[in-house]
């Protein structure tokens, strides 16, 4: 009889990883304290962006985020409470914005995002999967000069240090590129690389796949901990009762903490608020995935819709949703686009990013035991991420070789 791993976590990173075990032989069972794909997973903006190399913890990142605390409108919006709450994670945070640890984060950041974009293809052609998938790249905008010019040795490492080349733009090939956009842009960075898709298609396909591997999914099932004896967990506990278990993975982001007790560890990962607006596509809708990047808003036409995205507060576990988040979106869109917004909007949503003060992950075997393997805090690339962090998790269950070093994404990281 096949051995039995049961998956906390349904989002995209839990479901990759039972996707990939259950093509390794494994007997899955996927639980989660609510629906289906339906944490941040659900309506984020669909990047999947080997842009993305680089953490938030670069040189400068500190002074920048406090002059943006004072500013009433500000992408990045930090409650003085959550601070207090967790000084240990933003000092952690802090401590990391140097050049040699960002090019370190930078270089393992690189290789999860490069093996799951290759992975991403291969698994839609293979499975079949209808998730709107589009290569056409992701496209930097910026309004002023400035914000232009600043980009540019960004861009530089990027191209010289990671690989990671940007096809340059003046304003009129900007334009021409794009003719969504105003006119007035001083110009862009085009990663041609990246590509994009419809979050909330690709895990509703990616159920329809699971179930045909004969993959059970267990709703609205939240886990309590673990039947542990001897350094090795027996079965999940939860309110419905103990599910027994050869092995088990916690994919559960920003909830994870709430498990440390059961792991045997302090994981450090808080949930940072981002918020998306869906519509119909607008008359003159975007042909490639925009990133405004002095204003930190995302634009990714779809091929059935239209979404505006972003922003990051930290504000613990809040669950309302702040309006004047959303606004934050439209009110940038608006300086962009000939038709930012379409009506009527089909959707207001936000979901909590799982954040570590590194940027990088944790794929690690949990101190409780050692055939739990967490796999969570993944920033704001879960789904750029996710299949290769699935099919990390596999291989390590399995004991063999792996195709990418697990080395830094190790829980140890943080003593």
């Amino acid at each position: 009889m096949s051995r039995h791993v049961v998956v906390v976590g349904s989002g995209v990173v839990g479901t990759f990883a039972a996707y990939h075990l259950a093509r390794g032989g494994w007997r899955v069972t996927v639980l989660d304290r609510g629906a289906f794909g339906r944490g941040c997973s659900h309506a984020n903006c669909g990047y999947v962006c080997p842009s993305h190399v680089l953490p938030l913890a670069v040189p400068g990142a500190v002074g920048a985020t406090l002059r943006t605390l004072f500013h009433k409108n500000s992408p990045l919006k930090v409650r003085p409470a959550t601070v207090l709450a967790n000084l240990g994670w933003f000092l952690g945070f802090a401590r990391r914005c140097n050049k040699k640890q960002m090019l370190a984060a930078g270089a393992a950041i690189q290789a999860l995002l490069n093996s799951s974009r290759q992975l991403f293809a291969d698994v839609i052609d293979a499975e079949k999967l209808d998730v709107e998938w589009e290569t056409k790249g992701l496209l930097f905008v910026f309004r002023s000069q400035a914000g232009f010019d600043h980009y540019a040795p960004t861009d530089e490492l990027l191209r010289d240090r990671f690989a990671t080349p940007a096809r340059r733009l003046d304003a009129a090939e900007l334009m021409a590129l794009e003719p969504a956009l105003l006119p007035g842009n001083a110009g862009g960075y085009h990663y041609e690389g990246d590509a994009h898709l419809r979050p909330d298609r690709l895990m509703s396909e990616l159920r329809r796949v699971l179930v045909g591997l004969g993959v059970e999914v267990r709703e609205h099932t939240p886990v309590t901990g673990f039947a542990v004896a001897n350094g090795t967990a027996t079965a999940v506990q939860t309110a419905a009762g103990d599910v027994p278990a050869d092995a088990v993975v916690v994919a559960t982001g920003a909830w994870t903490p709430q498990l440390n007790r059961a792991l045997g560890a302090r994981v450090p990962i808080l949930p940072g608020k981002g918020y998306s607006l869906t519509m119909p596509r607008p008359a003159a809708c975007p042909r490639v995935p925009l990133i405004f990047e002095e204003h930190r808003v995302a634009v990714t036409p779809f091929a059935s819709g239209y979404r505006l995205g972003s922003t990051m507060e930290f504000a613990g576990y809040d669950e309302t949703l702040n309006r004047a988040r959303l606004g934050i979106l439209t009110d940038a869109a608006k300086l962009y686009l000939r038709d930012p917004l379409a009506e009527p909007v089909q959707e207001e949503w936000w979901g909590w990013r799982p954040m570590t003060p590194d940027g990088l992950p944790v794929i690690d075997r949990a101190p409780a035991a050692g055939n739990v393997l967490i796999a969570a805090g993944h920033n704001m690339l879960g789904l750029s991420m996710a299949p290769a962090t699935g099919k990390l998790v596999a291989e390590v269950l399995a004991g063999g070789s792996t195709h990418l070093d697990p080395a830094p994404y190790r829980l140890a990281r943080f003593e």
